[in-house]
């Protein structure tokens, strides 16, 4: 079961979900705004190797904005940090944003029990668009989770960042 936006108000007042930092205004019926923080990454490998790590180019994008490329992979990271070990958080682009042309989250948009940090996001646009740092960029849900949740990613390999961060594929033993 999805939290209505009022319920994801109410468990960010009693501690059951961290939103930092914080704003109604960015409150929908279902959902709740997350923006874009002010730095991404590009990956610079012509091929990416999943068996090596990735190599990328980091811009701080300027408050004029910066044109994503088609073509290119991006890693951004939501400005505020989120998660719950009550709940199961999904980040998603937002429709009007996705009318951009811009794909956001295509392949992880499912954060497990127990995170709490500022996501990574996979951004990759179909023709040439301007992004700004803090512009609302996608949203995140809050789902019920059924069953025992003492299996959770507290300890997890991406927990603790604060901005985005690149695959560990390679560290993970995922080639085995």
């Amino acid at each position: 079961m999805i939290l209505s936006g009022l319920k994801i108000k109410e468990e960010v007042l009693n501690d059951n979900i961290s939103i930092v930092p914080y704003s109604d205004n960015l409150l929908n019926p279902n959902s709740y705004n997350y923006r874009l923080a002010d730095t991404i990454y590009e990956i610079t490998d012509n091929i990416i190797d999943p068996a090596k790590k990735t190599n990328i180019k980091k811009i701080k994008i300027p408050k004029e904005g910066y044109i994503l490329q088609p073509n290119k992979l991006y890693l951004g990271s939501t400005y505020e940090k989120i998660g719950s070990s009550k709940y199961v958080t999904q980040l998603i682009g937002r429709s009007s944003v996705g009318r951009l042309g811009l794909f956001l989250q295509v392949t992880a948009p499912l954060g497990h029990v127990g995170c709490n940090h500022c996501w990574t996001l996979e951004l990759r646009v179909v023709q040439p668009l301007k992004i700004y740092p803090m512009m609302k960029i996608g949203q995140v849900t809050f789902w019920c989770i059924e069953g025992d949740t003492t299996l959770n990613y507290k300890n997890g390999k991406y927990n603790k960042y604060l901005s985005a961060e690149v695959s560990k594929f390679y560290e993970s033993g995922g080639m085995k």
